[in-house]
């Protein structure tokens, strides 16, 4: 005797659901395990290499699929992959406790490693073990959210731990040039951006390469600084603009910190 099987129910195993309520209505869509987060997170460009199959369900787990008024009523259009793109953007992704509680634990080493990675103590500027950082997160209580990257979270963790320990982000080394006539109006200007300025001297006769390409020498005034990682891109418009594209902003070293063991 022949199964009867209903043509509108497909029958999917070992997916990842992304589910979302919209319009009346819940809609969800068969992933590929860990392809979500890698669309998400940019890493993911082919929607092919993310979804089992290009369509929309009300139950994924039963196969049955969406209908297509109610996909137009919710969403403005039936254009299944562009419905596809706004549920992985905004739903909610469908796993187990025990892999839920996997992912949050190496987000968590994840968030730890990127802080420790950025951060020294600012008496020693040596940078802090992995270990420690975790620790540190442990002891604020610091709770992993899911539906943030690590990258933001370690921001966040960096902020809150400088309530409980010594810590802070290490400073860029940067070599500033600026033309010698308007040298010091712009120090005035820069000096809210400066952690220390290490060295300061002139040159008369330095070759500066201006936004057209072109290529100029004028006297400047150079300095060899350590600033705030956060404050860079807003240093460099500052002299960009101030300067007319004749001043300069060079990375020496993106983190300032002591390396090998300490002297007793």
């Amino acid at each position: 005797m022949s199964i009867f099987t209903p043509t509108n129910q497909i029958r999917l195993t070992n997916v990842a659901v992304v589910r979302i309520k919209k319009g009346g209505n819940r809609f969800e869509i068969a992933c590929y395990k860990n392809k979500v987060v890698s669309w998400r997170s940019g890493a993911e460009k082919d929607l092919d290499e993310v979804l089992q199959t290009n369509s929309v369900f009300v139950n994924v787990s039963k196969g049955q699929v969406a209908k297509k008024d109610d996909l137009c009523k919710a969403f403005g259009t039936d254009d299944l992959t562009e419905i596809c793109k706004q549920i992985l953007a905004k739903g909610e992704l469908q796993v187990s406790d025990k892999e839920r509680q996997c992912q949050l634990e190496t987000m968590f080493r994840d968030i730890a490693t990127i802080v420790a990675d950025k951060c020294v103590n600012p008496d020693t500027r040596r940078p802090y073990t992995v270990t420690l950082i975790e620790r540190g997160m442990k002891d604020i209580h610091y709770s992993v959210k899911a539906n943030k990257s690590t990258k933001q979270q370690a921001l966040e963790v960096i902020r809150q731990l400088k309530e409980t320990m010594q810590i802070q982000r290490a400073h860029m080394r940067l070599r500033l040039v600026l033309p010698a006539k308007e040298a010091k109006r712009l120090k005035e200007k820069l000096k809210p951006f400066l952690q220390l300025v290490e060295s300061e001297h002139f040159d008369d006769d330095l070759e500066i390469v201006s936004c057209s390409s072109s290529v100029t020498f004028i006297p400047c005034c150079v300095s060899i600084c350590l600033v705030d990682p956060g404050c860079y891109r807003e240093l460099g418009e500052l002299i960009r603009c101030e300067t007319k594209g004749r001043g300069a902003v060079e990375v020496i070293s993106l983190k300032d910190m002591e390396e090998g063991d300490e002297k007793l």
